[in-house]
C-alpha cells in the first residue's frame, strides 16, 4: 500500500485542503495499474464514480446561482464544465500528476499527463474531499479551481485558446499557428517554459507556464486577444 509522502503533503498545500484520513487521499490518487495486478489495491475508480456526481451537482448549483439560463443552456454549459478535458485541465493547474501512484508501465507511457487519468483522478479527489469532510469543503475546492471556467461560460465559449487561435488564424488566411520553445528552465520535476506563438501575418505572443502545454495556452491567449482587438479597431 502506498504511503503518505511529502509529495502528497505538497499536493494538499496546492489544493488548500488537508486530509484527516490520509488513506482516503492515497486511494484517490492510486491508478488501477498500480502494483501491476500482483495484489488487490484500493484504487480510485469507486471514488471517481462518486466524484463525478458531486461535480455535476456543484456545477448545476453554480450555473443556477449566477445567471438566468434556461434548461437547455444550463445543460450545454454544465457539459462543458464537467467534461473530462476540463477536469484534466484543472488537475494540471494544481499538478495532481506528480502525486499519482502508477505502475512502471503506465509511468513510461506518460500516464502522469494523460487526459483520461488526470480527469478521473480529479473526480476521485473531489469525492475524497467530500468523504473526508463535507459539502462546504468540496464547494471551497470547486470555487477555487472551477471559478475561472464558470466565468468562461458567460463569454460564449469553453474552447481551449489554442483551438480558438487556430480557427481565427486559418479563417483570416494566416495559416496554422507555430509554437516555439524559447526557454526551458528548472529541474525535470519542476520545469518552467517560455513559449512563443507566431502566425504568417507576423503577429506573435509569448506565454509562460509550468508545462509546455500551459505555456502554449498562455501564449495563444495573448495572440488571440491581439487578433480580436486588431479586428475590432480596423
Amino acid at each position: 500500500m502506498a504511503k503518505y509522502t511529502e509529495k502528497l503533503a505538497a499536493l494538499e498545500a496546492r489544493i488548500g485542503y488537508e486530509f484527516n484520513d490520509k488513506a482516503l487521499l492515497v486511494r484517490a490518487l492510486t491508478h488501477p495499474s498500480y502494483g501491476d495486478g500482483q495484489k488487490k489495491i484500493d484504487h480510485y475508480e469507486r471514488l471517481e464514480f462518486l466524484g463525478d456526481r458531486v461535480l455535476n451537482l456543484l456545477t448545476a448549483c453554480a450555473l443556477y446561482r449566477v445567471d438566468d439560463f434556461n434548461e437547455g443552456q444550463m445543460a450545454r454549459k454544465l457539459n462543458a464544465l464537467v467534461r473530462k478535458e476540463t477536469c484534466a485541465k484543472i488537475a494540471r493547474d494544481f499538478d495532481i500528476g506528480s502525486a499519482l501512484f502508477l505502475s512502471p508501465a503506465e509511468e513510461r507511457n506518460g500516464g502522469r499527463n494523460k487526459t483520461s487519468i488526470l480527469g478521473d483522478s480529479c473526480e476521485a479527489l473531489i469525492a475524497a474531499i467530500y468523504m473526508d469532510s463535507d459539502m462546504d469543503a468540496v464547494r471551497n475546492f470547486y470555487d477555487r479551481f472551477w471559478g475561472e471556467s464558470v466565468d468562461g461560460v458567460f463569454q460564449g465559449s469553453m474552447k481551449d485558446p489554442k483551438t480558438s487561435l487556430q480557427e481565427i488564424s486559418v479563417n483570416r488566411g494566416y495559416g496554422t499557428p507555430n509554437y516555439t520553445i524559447l526557454q526551458r528552465k528548472g529541474p525535470d520535476h519542476n520545469p518552467y517554459f517560455i513559449v512563443e506563438v507566431t502566425v504568417k501575418s507576423g503577429a506573435s505572443s509569448q506565454g509562460e507556464g509550468g508545462s509546455k502545454k500551459e505555456a502554449e495556452r498562455n501564449a495563444a491567449k495573448g495572440l488571440l486577444t491581439h487578433l480580436v482587438n486588431m479586428n475590432t479597431s480596423s
